[in-house]
């Protein structure tokens, strides 16, 4: 989800602009339709404010790193007021959920199952999204783009027309992709610059100068504390070694290939990295690591947050990751720790100058329209606006999408996004938003950079040739749909069972016969069908 929380980097990932006209726009269609109350509403999707307001209805998860102030909800906030007095639309949600442990697929699921009804617009991220597809309960929205999307959108989302194929179902669209930023989750390294310069180190530039790096921190008392209660390594394996914050896929990178993520092999062909032999390599590391205690014994339970806090507690030294954590979530070490200093290093190589690390995609989830929706061009309305306003970085989004929240005026009449100039605390609105973080388009992501933040950028790009990005983009095939889910069990248990020394890495080996022989094999034949047909 990908959930990201800007403040000097606001430009980066969270301004957005008002464009008035913003250009031609689509065909707009005028329906007539009844409200609640009997009025009769005009529906102009590129023009009007509908008035009296008209109904959409959803359901979203409430994401760990969502906050709230003023007594608000994700039902009820800043955002939701504003949708509906600038666009005349009465968003409400069927229901929310705390979304920990997947919660929210969990929820879908038994919804599903149960044959209850779905809200008119639901905003999805994970695999569910297929089995929502399959349903045949939502509606085929390749048409309904080209006829409600603005021109903005539509030039963003042609960026790259691949992303639509995971939710192509015989050369039909049935769900809208939800853009992101390039570069949104390639991560750097993050250092403890203090405990760097206590303990008299340097950056480490290989693997090899990264184990010594995180001996010193597990053993050297970085934080002078005379405790011996700090890790090299914050990591969490509860989701996998390829996710989207403080995970391990750049170690498996410096063996030669990313896990979990389908990348071009030698031969031109598709291969799935955790089954790449110099996977072996890293899980022994990782094991080595674990071993030492340069990783906390509880990182098989931790997920992508809690790992990272861990790093932001000061309870750790190095921390993976994207550009982004400089604001969320190590931002919070300094309201900890005044004196931390923290700084971004590149990803370190493995033998033979290998480096390699996940590449983002330019999608983060999709959203579908339900089939009983009678005006599904209430949410174009809505997402229009955000692309022709809140993406351009101008007018009435310029700083953010709401003062007092995300931004400030100071007495001295100066913009400001840092959490101490605003009452009650800086509060991310992006996240409340019906795609997650409002509209993105993929190249504006490196556009109007606080000079602060310029080294950092210089970092990320400089390994710009590292970043692989998982090259299947299709929806599961029939042996993935049959066999997906076992297959990636057998690769958590094993992969875990490794690093904790409960298997010694050569059982790596049959792990990789065992995938192939239970359907890997087959999968594999089926990724590289697809990957002919559309290279």
């Amino acid at each position: 989800m990908k959930r990201f929380v800007l403040l000097g980097m606001t430009a980066l990932f969270l301004l957005s602009g008002c464009r008035q006209g913003g250009g031609k726009e689509s065909e707009s269609m005028q329906v007539t339709s009844d409200t609640a109350g009997g009025q009769s509403v005009q529906f102009n999707p590129q023009k009007d404010k509908y008035d009296p307001p008209a109904t959409m209805t959803v359901a979203a998860a409430v994401n760990p790193e969502m906050t709230f102030k003023n007594g608000e909800t994700l039902e009820d906030n800043v955002h939701t007021r504003w949708v509906k007095k600038r666009l005349g639309i009465d968003i409400r949600y069927l229901w929310t959920i705390p979304n920990q442990n997947h919660s929210f697929d969990t929820k879908l699921r038994l919804e599903l199952a149960a044959g209850r009804p779905f809200p008119d617009v639901l905003p999805v991220r994970g695999e569910v999204v297929h089995e929502l597809i399959d349903s045949g309960q939502f509606m085929e929205v390749g048409e309904l783009f080209e006829r409600y999307a603005s021109t903005s959108w539509k030039k963003a989302m042609d960026t790259d027309p691949s992303v639509w194929f995971p939710y192509m179902r015989n050369g039909k669209k049935y769900a809208i992709p939800i853009l992101d930023y390039e570069y949104s989750s390639d991560p750097v390294l993050w250092i403890r610059e203090d405990w760097l310069n206590r303990l008299n180190l340097k950056a480490p530039e290989t693997l090899d100068e990264l184990t010594d790096v995180m001996n010193a921190f597990t053993n050297g008392d970085p934080d002078g504390n005379q405790t011996k209660d700090t890790y090299g390594l914050a990591v969490g394996f509860k989701n996998g070694m390829n996710s989207w914050m403080a995970d391990a896929n750049w170690i498996f990178g410096g063996f030669g290939s990313v896990p979990g993520q389908w990348n071009v092999g030698a031969g031109g062909r598709l291969e799935y990295g955790s089954v790449d032999p110099g996977a072996e390599s890293a899980l022994a590391l990782l094991q080595k690591w674990m071993k030492e205690g340069y990783i906390s014994r509880e990182a098989e339970w931790f997920d992508e947050v809690r790992a990272a806090e861990q790093f932001a507690s000061g309870k750790a030294g190095v921390v993976a990751g994207p550009i982004w954590m400089k604001y969320w979530p190590l931002g919070e070490m300094k309201a900890r720790n005044k004196d931390a200093v923290i700084s971004a290093y590149k990803i370190p190589s493995g033998p033979g100058g290998k480096i390699a690390r996940r590449g983002s995609r330019l999608n983060n989830g999709a959203v579908l329209i339900n089939k009983e929706m009678k005006h599904p061009e209430l949410f174009f309305t809505y997402q229009n606006y955000l692309f022709d306003h809140y993406a351009q970085q101008s007018g009435e989004f310029k700083y953010g999408l709401a003062e007092g929240y995300d931004w400030v005026r100071t007495p001295e009449g100066q913009e400001s996004t840092n959490p101490s100039d605003i009452p009650g605390g800086y509060v991310r609105v992006a996240a409340y938003t019906l795609t997650f973080d409002g509209a993105r388009i993929p190249e504006a992501w490196n556009k109007n950079v606080v000079p602060e933040d310029v080294p950092i950028h210089e970092v990320l790009l400089s390994q710009a040739g590292a970043s692989k990005k998982d090259m299947f983009r299709g929806g599961p095939t029939e042996t993935m749909g049959l066999k997906g889910e076992l297959l990636k069990k057998l690769e958590k248990e094993t992969f875990i069972q490794i690093i904790y020394s409960r298997l010694p890495a050569a059982a790596f080996r049959e792990f990789t016969r065992s995938w192939r022989q239970l359907g890997g094999e087959q999968i594999t034949e089926e990724v590289n069908q697809w990957y002919d047909e559309v290279k």
